[in-house]
């Protein structure tokens, strides 16, 4: 059976890229508004396909010998306004830096024009069997320039 639908995808605008959600009821509290651990739920899928955006299949990163993959090494959220059900939001995602094995990611998530959260994401790149960062490929860093 062929696929019945296509997977969200965002959209690249200048230097940053834009992934859309809904806030379903599965992301609120009692009183309707976002629990605020599910912000980090919202950004987490929009570097994922930030990251498939750029042609980069991270599935296969963890079928090598060796497995290679992203990990939050570090983090800061500030919380400026509540989303609440059924809020369509935008979670951009912009490249700050990249060195090494690092990468320095700013994510914002707006309702409309209304920025409600801002992170800064510290992110390894580790070689999953040695637990230990590796040198992002030089191919990511390429097209991670290049944007």
């Amino acid at each position: 059976m062929e696929n019945l639908v296509d997977s969200p995808k965002g959209k690249l605008i200048d230097d940053k890229f834009y992934f859309p959600a809904r806030v379903y009821y599965e992301d609120t509290d009692a009183g309707g508004v976002v629990y605020y651990a599910n912000y980090l739920k919202f950004a987490e899928r929009a570097r994922t396909e930030f990251i498939r955006m750029l042609g980069i299949n991270q599935h296969e990163g963890l079928a090598t010998e060796d497995m290679f993959g992203f990990m939050v090494r570090s983090l800061n959220i500030e919380y400026k306004a509540p989303a609440i059900l059924d809020d369509l939001l935008a979670i951009s995602c912009e490249v700050l830096n990249v060195s090494g094995a690092r990468m320095e990611v700013k994510q914002e998530i707006f309702c409309k024009d209304k920025l409600l959260v801002t992170l800064t994401v510290q992110l390894a790149y580790v070689s999953l069997n040695r637990k230990r960062p590796v040198r992002i490929p030089d191919e990511l860093v390429k097209k991670i320039e290049n944007l």
